[in-house]
């Protein structure tokens, strides 16, 4: 299928199982070296086919570079890695000109974000700035430098990542770059087989490097356009708008979730379905992802961090107080 006619696809187009099992391919290329973490994994999987970007807070050695590595070998896109320190700038992310003295014209030079996939390495550690260079970026899909606009290539995923217990010489994500995230994950320690093998997996070579590419940048466009055309009920939609509604008015919240969590939310219930193989959403699509994808974008009442309420424990009690709509209702 041409590029101009992928974005149009429909499932009565295509051959829908196909479809899945290249999906559920990537899900298990990934599992070669993520072990134990098939959630993890179908959730960053989620993000890509779903256009969004996934920020990652967890404690150093527990797979989260490892993560956006082996997604990018297994889809097949361009990978790259910004470690990111207060000595980087907005325009080693964004790109710049530089004056050609044998052409005596500027030439630019392509920044970080010219990518598929970008890890953001322990991202709270850039200065606010440079964080920012980031914002167009991830939603606009495009840089603007000297006053011309340049286009990222597509797919495009930025992978972030932060350390929670480290605090010396790091700044905050503001709401506004938190907002642009539609996922927020955490890797967690591995159970002891799981450890045992993941230490026994490096006695001889780095697993990363039995990955094989298993899709490529035509057929992750393919499957996310696909993943569009799933279908999601009225009510469903009403479900989601809820849910992100509720998160204005409760009381141990002072700044809830914006309607870009609701888009966000429905985006990713399609995606979700379609990595679960099915051609329409349940009201367990959205119970899955609701919390990690609404739960970074809100902001505690001081009561609430003194009292030790953490943004997940609100979020999962706004879902648990919200009725979802019958199962199988317009399906």
């Amino acid at each position: 299928m041409d590029n101009q006619n992928i974005d149009k696809v429909k499932f009565s187009d295509v051959d829908s199982q196909k479809a899945f099992a290249a999906a559920a391919r990537l899900v298990s290329e990934v599992e070669k070296v993520i072990i134990g973490k098939r959630r993890e994994v179908m959730l960053t999987v989620t993000a890509l086919l779903a256009g969004g970007h996934v920020l990652i807070e967890d404690v150093p050695g527990v797979g989260k570079t490892t993560l956006a590595a082996a997604l990018a070998r297994a889809a097949g896109l361009d990978f790259r890695r910004a470690q990111f320190t207060p000595d980087v700038t907005a325009s080693d992310i964004t790109g710049f000109n530089i004056y050609n003295r044998r052409s005596e014209s500027f030439e630019f030079t392509e920044g970080l974000v010219m990518t598929n996939i970008l890890l953001a390495d322990e991202i709270n550690r850039a200065s606010p700035k440079t964080q920012s260079a980031l914002l167009e970026a991830m939603e606009e899909g495009r840089v603007t430098v000297d006053g011309k606009t340049i286009k990222i290539p597509e797919p495009f995923m930025v992978i972030a990542t932060q350390n929670p217990s480290g605090f010396v010489g790091t700044y905050p994500l503001p709401e506004a770059q938190l907002d642009r995230f539609a996922l927020k994950l955490t890797m967690g320690y591995p159970a002891l087989d799981e450890e045992i093998a993941i230490v026994s997996s490096r006695e001889t070579k780095n697993p990363i490097d039995s990955i094989k590419p298993v899709a490529n940048v035509q057929l992750v466009r393919f499957l996310s356009a696909l993943a569009a055309s799933v279908r999601i009920d009225e009510a469903l939609v009403r479900y989601i708008v809820t849910l992100v509604s509720a998160t204005r008015g409760h009381r141990m919240i002072s700044l809830g979730a914006s309607p870009r969590a609701s888009l966000a939310l429905k985006r990713l219930a399609q995606c979700y379905a379609f990595m679960h193989s099915r051609e329409y959403v349940i009201p367990e699509d959205i119970a899955d992802l609701f919390v990690p994808a609404v739960s970074h974008r809100l902001t505690l009442r001081q009561e609430a961090k003194l009292g030790g309420v953490d943004a997940e424990a609100v979020a999962r009690e706004i879902l648990r107080s919200t009725q979802a709509p019958f199962k199988g209702k317009g399906i």
